[in-house]
């Protein structure tokens, strides 16, 4: 176990052994999370490649399938649906 002491400002020196473990470095930016009463460091590209491999392992049985891909169609169709909503309103408005 490594210890650290708080200085002022609430500053504390992360030890080299867990700055190393972590792959972080001056100017690299860290996440700070309390989980059960604990407070958890992490990198962000950790966390990222965490968020990576955890759809990774949710869609193992559907290689196939793109979320991209269906996130570009999700928001097509709703853009059509904006489009013909507005062209809608535009119609009533100029009858009226």
């Amino acid at each position: 176990m490594n210890t650290s002491t708080m200085s002022q400002g609430g500053r504390v020196v992360v030890p080299k052994i867990y700055r190393e473990k972590l792959g972080v470095g001056e100017g690299d930016e860290v996440i700070w999370a309390e989980i059960d009463g604990q407070i958890v460091l992490t990198s962000r590209l950790r966390q990222i490649q965490r968020a990576q491999d955890l759809c990774a392992q949710l869609f193992a049985d559907q290689p196939e399938r793109s979320l991209v891909d269906e996130l570009i169609a999700e928001r097509r169709a709703e853009a059509a649906r904006e489009d013909a909503e507005s062209a809608e309103f535009i119609a009533r408005e100029s009858r009226a």
